[in-house]
């Protein structure tokens, strides 16, 4: 029985450390980031749930004046570096706003959003109304973006503005901490007003980083490293850190050192290959790195249930349309190279770590980059690779089986969709005719054009043939029990008193295909799988299907049973 207090949902590093939830300690990013001079800016990026607001919580807590949290910090790795510590904890003034939240399906509702999350982080800091060294214009500033009355020019130049406050009133220079950043801009793109976010965006993040003599320095986090010129212009110390970098990478994500840490304690090391197998697989620069939020979420479920099966926890917090839209766009041109993917292989391609969310959509090659970028794919190590690649391309592959789930759903409904606007009349006349030639010729057509998985097994052939039928206007039905045994596919099309009988084999050769719909039909006869309509029905044909890769054959039933109505 798990008894640790594990912590979902909870990005407050003071909350996490005052109720003792469990916490991997993640403070020596503290000491990478001040060990030196700090850079004027770090843009730090990382896929979604990976702990970048958990660990800009901790660094808001470790800087902020106007706390005293040398209790939080006790018995962490940060408290070994006793001089750093009295150096920077609790002793700069420090704003910390997260725009994680702005969002809206237009752009004044974004903008409200993110209006809102300005006007929080000002009430936040409304003693400065009593400072002596700032003067009224100033205070009246504040009070307008505190009193919600804030125009457009006081959101733009509220981080900059406040920054120069707090240096008045401390006379210390100010540590900016950001966290998403691109949050907005993302939601921007999707719902088409990324120009107008951009232009908010940019004044924001360029009035606060660029040329501000009142900024000590600023952390930024965020999903992709938007194009310099876009947002960062001008900003003459900066530093990206994204996950082909080696210098932070063990501080977002769980090593394998911290996931064997948390089953030792939890006493749960009986889940580890369950756990590997699910959530780890990212290759972080140097690091293997799990997914911390999956972790935390099945430890959760074992707690309550000790024989809970690990689930898709990221996929139900990410946007996961991206895929499908991916698809989408790609077609056919992709189907290769999704298939190698899904069959556990991997593929090399250029990556752009410089993207802007208005191009994503531009060019295939983005597409793989959003992908990789965003923790869909993570990159194939050195020793993995079957030969050497170009210095400036990537090996790509899946990461684990959450991610892989999500590619495989992702590819059955973009095939239901997809089939519905396919011309499958022919088909369907074959079908109800009894003419197993044409239904061969234009099933072999479909699966060229799909896109297969699973290694073409027969679950992957089994939910082809549904998804032909489903959706067509015939009645599906599934894997239920017939006569002696259960059929694979039964459709029915009720007012012509017509149904079609399936069993479909898996044939391990292309030779062995034809045997196997012989086998099909056998079964078919000897379990009485058509008894059950024989009432009911005037027409019931019975076909044996094989498939072998993206090949199919299909075999009609010489006992089929054709009944005069009435009789």
């Amino acid at each position: 029985m798990i008894k640790l207090n594990i912590p979902v949902g909870i990005s407050d590093f003071k909350k996490i450390r005052e109720n003792g939830y469990y916490y991997v300690d993640k403070t020596g990013l503290i000491f990478e980031l001040v060990k030196e001079e700090p850079a004027e800016v770090t843009l730090i990026t990382r896929p979604r749930r990976f702990g970048k607001t958990l660990g800009m919580s901790m660094l808001a807590h470790f800087f902020n004046i106007r706390q005293d949290n040398a209790k939080l910090f006790q018995g962490l790795e940060i408290t070994k570096h006793s001089s750093l510590c009295s150096k920077w904890m609790n002793q700069y003034p420090t704003v910390y706003l997260t725009l994680k939240d702005v969002d809206g399906l237009t752009f004044s509702s974004a903008y409200e959003m993110l209006s809102a999350a300005v006007t929080d982080l000002y009430k936040e800091h409304l003693y400065l109304l009593d400072s002596k060294n700032i003067s009224t214009y100033d205070k009246g500033i504040i009070l307008r973006i505190a009193k919600e009355e804030a125009t457009v020019t006081d959101i733009k130049k509220s981080l900059v503005n406040l920054i120069r406050l707090l240096e008045i009133h401390y006379e210390k220079k100010v540590i900016l901490l950001l966290d998403e950043y691109d949050v907005p801009l993302a939601k921007a793109s999707s719902h088409g007003y990324y120009a107008q976010m951009l232009e908010i965006i940019r004044s924001l993040l360029g009035t606060a980083l660029k040329d501000n003599r009142s900024l000590n320095f600023a952390v930024i986090t965020g999903c992709l490293k938007i194009a310099k010129e876009s947002i960062f212009t001008g900003t003459n110390n900066f530093v990206p850190d994204t996950i082909t970098d080696s210098g932070l990478n063990e501080y977002f994500g769980f090593t394998q050192k911290d996931v064997d840490q948390i089953l030792k304690e939890a006493g749960a090391e009986i889940q580890a290959e369950n756990i590997r197998a699910w959530y780890d697989g990212y290759h972080f620069g140097e690091f293997d790195i799990y997914c911390p939020w999956d972790v935390m979420n099945y430890l959760r479920d074992l707690k309550v249930d000790p024989k809970a099966k690990p689930a898709g926890y990221w996929k139900n917090t990410s946007d996961n349309g991206i895929i499908r839209s991916f698809i989408d766009y790609a077609g056919s041109s992709i189907t290769k190279k999704l298939e190698t993917l899904l069959a556990g292989g991997y593929i090399v391609q250029h990556i752009d770590e410089e993207l802007t969310y208005d191009y994503l959509h531009s060019s295939e090659e983005n597409l793989w980059s959003i992908l990789y970028l965003t923790g869909y794919l993570t990159k194939v190590r050195e020793k993995d690779l079957e030969k050497a690649i170009a210095p400036e391309m990537t090996a790509l592959m899946i990461p684990n089986q959450e991610i892989r789930e999500i590619f495989e759903n992702s590819v059955v409904k973009w095939f239901d969709d997809s089939a519905k606007m396919w011309d499958r009349k022919s088909l369907f006349t074959g079908v109800w005719t009894g003419n197993s030639q044409i239904i061969t010729q234009e099933m072999n057509k479909l699966l060229r054009r799909t896109i297969s998985y699973h290694d073409y097994k027969e679950d992957f052939y089994h939910a082809f043939l549904a998804g032909i039928f489903t959706g067509a206007g015939y009645i599906v039905e599934s894997n239920k029990e017939h006569g002696e045994g259960r059929s694979d596919i039964a459709v029915f099309a009720p007012e012509d008193g017509c149904v079609a009988v399936f069993e479909v084999k898996y044939s391990k050769t292309v030779k062995g295909m034809q045997e196997d719909c012989e086998k099909a039909l056998q079964q078919i006869s000897s379990r009485m799988y058509t008894d059950a309509y024989e009432d009911e029905y005037d027409h019931i044909f019975c076909y044996g299907i094989s498939f072998y890769k993206k090949r199919c054959l299909v075999l009609v039933g010489e006992n089929q049973v054709e009944k005069s109505p009435g009789l």
